[in-house]
């Protein structure tokens, strides 16, 4: 297994922690992780890489090791271009010239699409790992939507608190059945942390559960991906539970109908995967990174 090492940099008023592999002076791969996921999640995928890359991996504000906007005390709010704020100043640190290669999966392929799309000249190519955006409800969800958020205000959501690391590990195969016991005991160590009582609770911030209270607008994203002047490759599992959620009712072609708006955007569909699919296989997705990135 290679060995990370761990890095705090200060970004926007926050302490972010970076999880860093390789050496300092190969080739450099941002990887951005998911909705309660950790930058540790990437493990996997860095050890099945055949090439010399330097993977740069932040925990996103509120996940992992990274600080919360406003520390222990209910945790803070989120908005979603925060990340992209994040992710420009830790490019400056960590890339401060030419252009990059953005790997993210899930909410992690979101912030890479849309920041390859605000800072075109910054992103040289684009792994997208199941990441697909959101649906686009209708104007009238609107007050349904507000009210929601001024309900969870009032009373916040919480996380749930764990036995143990195996009952933490278990709660990870319970999610992805595919997922292999020792990967899911290494994932247990870095996806939690000791509550003091004798229990674990996850490494993320609870307000994070909270749902905005505006409305997800797909012509606004597509507009901002038409500006992507990277190449993009959209990574999907052949049996994508997450996929079929987000489209609902609304037919599989119709919905991705949306990547249109790249202008240079090219699909690999990846068997025995779901939505995890960086977790069930990284060699797939390490030799695809690797031959889109070269």
């Amino acid at each position: 297994m290679n060995v990370s090492r761990s890095e705090f940099v200060e970004v926007n008023g926050i302490r972010l922690h970076a999880r860093c592999w390789g050496a300092a002076d190969a080739p450099v791969l941002f990887m951005l992780h998911g909705w309660m996921d950790v930058a540790a999640s990437f493990q996997f995928v860095v050890d099945a890489l055949g090439g010399d890359w330097q993977v740069i991996a932040p925990d996103m504000r509120g996940f992992g090791l990274s600080d919360w906007p406003v520390a222990e005390q209910g945790g803070g709010g989120y908005w979603f271009y925060d990340y992209l704020a994040d992710l420009d100043v830790l490019l400056d640190r960590y890339a401060p010239t030419g252009a990059v290669n953005l790997v993210g999966h899930s909410m992690g392929a979101n912030i890479a699409c849309l920041y390859a799309g605000v800072r075109p000249q910054r992103v040289r190519r684009v792994v997208d790992l199941e990441g697909f955006g959101m649906p686009s409800p209708a104007a009238a969800e609107a007050p349904r939507r507000v009210r929601a958020w001024l309900d969870e205000l009032r009373e916040p959501p919480t996380m749930r608190r764990y036995a143990s690391l195996g009952e933490v590990a278990a709660r990870l195969v319970k999610t992805n059945p595919r997922l292999a016991a020792p990967r899911a005991r290494f994932l247990a160590q870095h996806w939690s942390r000791p509550d003091g009582e004798g229990g674990y609770l996850l490494l993320a911030d609870a307000a994070h559960k909270m749902r905005s209270p505006l409305l997800y607008r797909i012509d606004e994203v597509m507009a901002i991906w038409s500006h992507v002047s990277a190449k993009v490759l959209h990574v999907e599992a052949a049996h994508s539970e997450t996929l079929a959620r987000l489209a609902g009712a609304v037919p599989i072609g119709e919905f991705k109908a949306r990547f249109e708006a790249f202008p240079d955007w090219r699909e690999r569909i990846v068997d025995d995967a779901g939505h995890m699919i960086h977790h069930d296989q990284p060699e797939q997705i390490a030799r695809l990174i690797e031959a889109f990135c070269a």
